[in-house]
């Protein structure tokens, strides 16, 4: 398994830029704790998005990055109750990796995330990533134009 460190897709040939389409379910961490993603554990505060997404992946995602990047999808649900939410449309890069894969969700540390061949590595900012599934990939990625 390969382990990366100090990734910058921006100066990589091979690295697309793509955007997200989805709605996901949302809920509101009461305490800090633990979920088990299928690319390794993420940690969270009170306050974090514990969200489920269209495919029921699940992960988190900080309170301050959600409020950001998410709107609620239901004109009955307000900013910050559990609910249905979507993703502001928002360019990332991507790029899908031939073999299995380990690295740490930020640049200054924190969870390992882990990939197989075939699964992508996303840049949602210099030192931010994440791991998605091919699969999950194919159904909620686009190639931005």
């Amino acid at each position: 398994m390969t382990e990366l460190k100090n990734l910058d897709l921006s100066q990589d040939a091979n690295a697309r830029r793509v955007v997200k389409n989805e709605t996901v379910s949302v809920e509101f961490a009461a305490a800090e704790g633990q979920l088990m993603s299928l690319e390794g554990p993420n940690r969270y505060a009170r306050g974090d998005a514990l969200i489920t997404g269209s495919t029921g992946d699940r992960w988190v995602v900080s309170r301050a990055r959600f409020d950001a990047k998410y709107l609620p999808a239901d004109a009955a649900v307000s900013h910050g109750q559990p609910g249905p939410y979507r993703n502001r449309p928002a360019v990332v890069l991507a790029k899908q990796m031939n073999e299995a894969f380990s690295l740490a969700r930020s640049a200054d540390g924190g969870d390992v995330l882990h990939g197989a061949a075939g699964d992508w590595i996303m840049q949602y900012a210099p030192g931010d990533y994440g791991v998605v599934q091919a699969a999950r990939f194919a159904k909620v990625y686009r190639l931005a134009d």
